[in-house]
């Protein structure tokens, strides 16, 4: 193709377009930074309870100073996401958009997600080395990734575990009633385990995870709270053939970024008693790229997969197969595993990830 004729292809029309979304997507960039700061300091919990007020009223209510909060509003308001009054000079959060980004609104606080993009934007320069050699990351290098996790995990699993997640495997309800052993393997925080061992107290609950640190004050709150029947064991689970016999075992969001996830898989089948049950949530996409194109959280999930999940696989020497890996990969990974009977399922509370239930 000649210059010319590329100059005569090129359509003006979709350049424009493409300038305005990427503007667009700038500012919206912008937001959402934005919004993670007013949710840790709880500046949309205080507009919410209190409309109306200055920007020297909020930072008062919000132990916060003025000329930073008077900025932050300055965001919120050219963002649309808090109403002005200019006469006035008050500012209002309203109902519809504090119903996804205050504390009360949870399970649907989306203010909660944002902090991924802060976290995973601290390890920038560190994920420009690893461009060139090839190398991973490990967990420590993500100073609030547990924190935020524990945060977002507990409105999508935890908040859904009894009458969500739970029903997906006939019977279960009644047998966690009666009492049977479960594991959590790399259960980060272990708040699902937390909030299990508080409905059924007849079953006994432990929780696997390479990091103590993660798990650490969930440990204080059950010993305070004296949950007899929850355990916590900080083990790397890369090299085991068995963790013991238990009737359940789940991975929430876990698999994906093992160092040998094929072989956990079957370590997790070999630690199932008889007749027990393997329940798996990790994200839903597609492995083949062109499927994920029409998904409004993929360009999300590939970046918390390039920047955290793929790096933390390959710097356990693992295959970095990334968030992104794929329902199809999943089941094959699941088939090779062992088990008999495989079912995925997809869940009305949660558009990003898919429910993975293997039997012995």
């Amino acid at each position: 193709m000649t210059v010319q004729e590329k100059i005569t292809t090129f359509d003006e029309a979709k350049a424009e377009a493409f300038a305005t979304r990427f503007v667009d997507a700038l500012s919206d960039a912008a937001m959402v930074l934005m919004t993670s700061v007013g949710h840790r300091l709880g500046l949309f919990d205080t507009l919410a309870d209190n409309p109306g007020v200055t920007s020297y009223e909020l930072a008062d209510l919000a132990n916060c100073r003025e000329r930073y909060v008077r900025e932050w509003l300055g965001v919120m308001v050219t963002a649309k996401v808090v109403d002005y009054d200019p006469v006035a000079r008050t500012y209002t959060l309203p109902g519809e958009h504090a119903a996804f980004l205050t504390r009360a609104a949870s399970p649907n606080n989306l203010a909660v997600t944002s902090q991924f993009i802060g976290v995973t934007a601290s390890v920038e320069d560190e994920i420009l080395i690893r461009f060139g050699s090839g190398e991973g990351l490990h967990y420590d290098h993500f100073h609030r990734f547990h924190e935020v996790m524990a945060e977002d995990s507990a409105q999508l699993v935890v908040a859904n575990l009894e009458t969500g997640i739970l029903p997906i495997v006939p019977g279960l309800h009644e047998k966690l009633t009666a009492g049977i052993k479960v594991a959590d393997v790399a259960c980060g925080a272990g708040r699902a385990m937390l909030k299990l061992a508080e409905i059924f107290p007849n079953s006994t609950f432990t929780g696997f995870d390479l990091c103590e640190d993660a798990f650490a004050p969930t440990r204080i709150e059950a010993r305070d709270k004296g949950l007899n029947n929850l355990f916590f064991v900080a083990k790397d689970l890369s090299d085991q053939d068995s963790i013991g016999s238990f009737d359940l075992i789940t991975a929430f969001d876990a698999v994906h970024d093992q160092k040998d996830p094929q072989g956990f898989l079957k370590m997790i089948r070999a630690s199932l008693a008889k007749d027990g049950v393997f329940l798996m949530q990790d994200i839903g996409g597609s492995r083949d790229l062109e499927k994920n194109i029409e998904n409004p959280f993929a360009p999300l999930l590939f970046t918390l997969s390039s920047m955290h999940c793929t790096p933390i696989s390959i710097g356990q020497g693992g295959p970095g197969l990334g968030a992104m890996w794929g329902v199809e990969t999943a089941q094959e990974y699941l088939t090779n595993a062992g088990f008999s009977s495989l079912e995925t399922h997809r869940l009305s509370h949660d558009p990003i990830n898919a429910y993975f239930v293997g039997r012995v």
